[in-house]
């Protein structure tokens, strides 16, 4: 500790350091340093650290998006695969326009 009694900011050489950051090693005043995650980093260091964790974060929503997507075209596709099954299920006397001539309760 006696070696930072001795360091100046590096940004402002005219002021006196009172930390030195654990990322580059360089020391820093008061107003250079930022607490990040319970450490204590200059502006630069934390801009990268923020850079690297919002890299992962885009990996995730990218992958998150194509799987919303392949979802959505999975629902579509079970959705006109069964409105097609009922379709088929129709009898033809209801194409030929017959079906209107029996009772409902006859219709099988």
């Amino acid at each position: 500790m006696q070696d930072l009694a001795y360091q100046r900011c590096l940004n402002h050489t005219f002021r006196e350091a009172v930390a030195r950051c654990p990322e580059c090693g360089h020391y820093f005043c008061r107003e250079c340093i930022t607490e990040h995650e319970d450490r204590v980093v200059c502006a630069s260091c934390l801009r990268k650290l923020v850079e690297s964790s919002a890299g992962g974060r885009h990996r995730v929503r990218v992958i998150a998006g194509a799987a919303q997507c392949f979802l959505g075209v999975l629902t579509a596709w079970l959705f006109f695969y069964l409105v097609g099954r009922v379709l088929v299920l129709i009898p033809t006397s209801f194409h030929e326009g017959t079906v209107w001539e029996i009772p409902w309760w006859q219709i099988q």
